[in-house]
């Protein structure tokens, strides 16, 4: 009895010994040491090779881009993922909408010439597989390793790092106030920006660092002037774009309240107070605080008909308040929090548009696609606005979702405390946001 490591199937680099061993106490224990060590270790070597260090498949494998992979899922087609990262990974991110089969299987498990009966039973062969990654070399290996086995598999281009770089821009047909409003969505994370202009000139709320050319090429083909560029808040999710924007002539704008958490920066840039007001056109937007998710968190009031109140209230649940203090000071703050929206948020006519900086799987999007609703509508649905401060505070503190991921070098990064390069910036944001207090609906409970 002998034992190969299944990595023998790929470039003849051994992890164990590639010699015949005798005795099945040596190769169940060797077999062991490998399931246990060397898979982690060669997983560990292998998602941070280049998609092209990856072995070519013999079969011809045909690729998706992820702009196609999202027209085909939001039209409502069936589609079937294989996602053959690691199971960590898969749980903590993936693609899932109602009309997908999501399978997880790593791609480690495809290594051996003789790939498991139980690994190939779990693929449907009756039906086309997309087959993704983190960056695309493992998914096209995969798909060609079950192409030669007559599946009919293509696989992502880029894997999930081409979905993270997704970025659609959809009106608010809603918006009545001034000029025109779109919403910036990046599926990949749920980041919402919002993009409003008239009369030449533009303003851009909680923009994206991956995405600074394109807030630039945008304004250029609407013939706009990008005159703002504002933050709601220190971003625990994501690297902002305001720098950025302003070392590109664009005044970048920061709540003053942020400032007071150490922003190294803030003497680049204008910081606004609650009541200051900036023209776009005939658009106003207007500051409004609202503390509690953070203490410098601040809204925007748009035209007088869109709040976009970054993560203090979403269409779907209300912030999460432990994000700048931590769990010993998250009471306090959701006790702000809750303060905020009866007194700066509900006053507003219920025909207000809310908007967020960020959705959730939850968000059901309003019809002309946008993930907006007039604020009347949430104060229907969604009973903890009803609540006394003390009933509050206890259902937002209760089932808190995991913190995001990187969040503390991302908060260090946009307060300017450390840097990072664009890889490494893009790197940190790659998962969901984890911004709202619940990962459920809190609206229509």
């Amino acid at each position: 009895m002998r034992y190969l490591p299944r990595w023998e199937a790929i470039n003849g680099l051994y992890c164990t010994p590639s010699v015949a061993i005798g005795g099945d106490l040596y190769c169940v224990f060797f077999g062991l040491l490998y399931e246990l060590f060397c898979i982690p270790i060669l997983y560990g070597w292998m998602s941070h090779m280049d998609a092209d260090d990856f072995p070519t498949p013999n079969a011809d494998v045909t690729s998706i881009d992820p702009e196609t992979l999202k027209a085909r899922i939001d039209d409502g087609e069936a589609v079937t993922l294989l996602d053959v990262r690691m199971a960590s990974e898969y749980e903590e991110w993936h693609i899932d909408e109602d009309n997908i089969e999501s399978i997880n299987l790593p791609y480690f498990e495809f290594l051996d010439e003789e790939i498991d009966d139980t690994i190939l039973d779990a693929i449907p062969d009756d039906r086309e597989l997309v087959v993704l990654c983190a960056k695309g070399g493992a998914s096209e290996y995969v798909a060609g390793t079950l192409i030669e086995r007559g599946y009919d598999a293509i696989h992502l281009d880029e894997g999930m790092n081409g979905w993270a770089r997704l970025y659609d821009a959809v009106e608010v047909t809603d918006y009545d106030g001034a000029g025109t409003l779109l919403q910036y969505q990046r599926p990949s994370s749920g980041c919402l920006g919002y993009f409003v202009y008239d009369d030449g000139e533009a303003a851009i709320i909680d923009p994206l660092r991956a995405f600074t050319d394109r807030y630039l090429a945008d304004a250029d083909e609407l013939g706009v002037d990008l005159k703002y560029a504002l933050d709601t808040h220190i971003h625990a999710d994501h690297i902002s774009g305001v720098r950025n924007l302003n070392d590109e002539g664009v005044e970048g704008i920061i709540p003053e309240a942020a400032v007071d958490r150490g922003v190294t920066y803030a003497d680049e840039l204008t910081a606004t107070a609650d009541g200051d007001e900036f023209q776009i056109g005939d658009a106003t937007i207007e500051t409004v605080a609202t503390p509690g998710h953070t203490t410098g968190m601040t809204a925007y009031l748009v035209g007088n008909s869109l709040l976009a109140t970054g993560d203090g209230l979403f269409i779907e649940s209300v912030a999460r308040p432990d994000l700048e203090e931590g769990d010993e000071g998250a009471p306090d703050a959701a006790r702000m929090l809750y303060d905020s929206l009866q007194e700066r948020v509900l006053p507003l006519p219920d025909d207000t548009l809310i908007g967020g900086a960020h959705f959730s799987d939850a968000a059901e999007p309003a019809a002309d696609g946008t993930y907006t609703a007039p604020l009347g509508d949430l104060v229907e649905e969604m009973d903890a606005l009803g609540l006394p401060k003390a009933a509050f505070v206890e259902e937002i503190l209760a089932d808190m979702p995991p913190r995001p991921a990187n969040y503390e070098d991302i908060i260090a990064t946009n307060l300017g405390q450390q840097t990072a390069d664009d890889e490494e910036a893009f790197t940190l944001e790659l998962g969901p946001n984890n911004c709202a207090a619940s990962q459920e609906s809190m609206a229509g409970d």
